[in-house]
């Protein structure tokens, strides 16, 4: 991707979106977001335990605790599966090698209507959900180090799961954006953003916080004036 390139992608997609539990905002406005990954490491987990949290599908969430610290949620992985990986893996990954993958990054949607997808999904069409709203800019220069960039949903295997393998994430300048111009309208051409581990200082970057239910805006927790 170039510099012409990557200005294309935030004029498009000026604003991410990141679907967290219902209640998480004040911990993560103080510690700020973490992968599962960051979390483990924060609350202690080790040896099997981890294992089974960090290296296995998750069909529900998890909740985890630590002297000291708040209860915190790790969320299930529904939208995915081990047989839906295996499709979609080569044969020197298994599906606990691509866990250990997404499980080490925090997602962004680049788009309200994928978000809106998530939330419509009938795990979670009935439940609020800490929407945060971030200024892609403003993620993308305090952290473009770190960031990486996915053409399609990385955490679904539902239908006929695309292929994808441990080169699926790509750094800002290795990204093919020319490739997926062709064949995808603006806004399209990238479908997550991804920063490796944790970012500490999401709050510096959040536009707003809403509590949301499907499409409806229940409350809002935040607003930068």
């Amino acid at each position: 991707m170039t510099e012409e390139e990557l200005e294309e992608l935030i004029a498009d997609c000026p604003t991410l979106y990141h679907m967290a539990q219902r209640g998480s905002w004040p911990d993560i406005n103080e510690r700020g977001l973490m992968s599962t990954s960051a979390l483990l490491d924060l609350y202690g987990f080790d040896g099997l335990e981890r294992d089974q949290i960090e290296k296995q599908h998750r069909p529900k969430g998890v909740e985890i605790t630590a002297d000291g610290l708040p209860a915190a949620v790790i969320r299930d992985q529904i939208p995915m599966s081990d047989s839906g990986l295996r499709r979609a893996l080569p044969a020197r990954l298994q599906p606990s090698d691509w866990y250990s993958i997404l499980n080490s990054r925090v997602f962004f949607w680049l788009r309200k209507d994928r978000l809106h997808r998530l939330l419509q999904a009938g795990a979670y069409r009935d439940q609020e959900h800490d929407v945060l709203e971030i200024d892609s800019r403003s993620l993308i220069e305090a952290h473009r180090s770190r960031i990486c960039l996915c053409p399609y949903n990385s955490g679904s295997t539902v239908m006929n799961p695309v292929a994808r393998d441990e080169n699926t994430f790509a750094k800002i300048e290795d990204y093919p954006y020319s490739f997926w111009r062709k064949k995808r309208k603006r806004g399209e051409r990238v479908v997550e953003l991804t920063v490796q581990y944790s970012v500490p200082d999401l709050r510096e970057h959040v536009q707003r916080v809403v509590v949301q239910r499907n499409e409806e805006v229940v409350s809002i927790q935040f607003e930068r004036t």
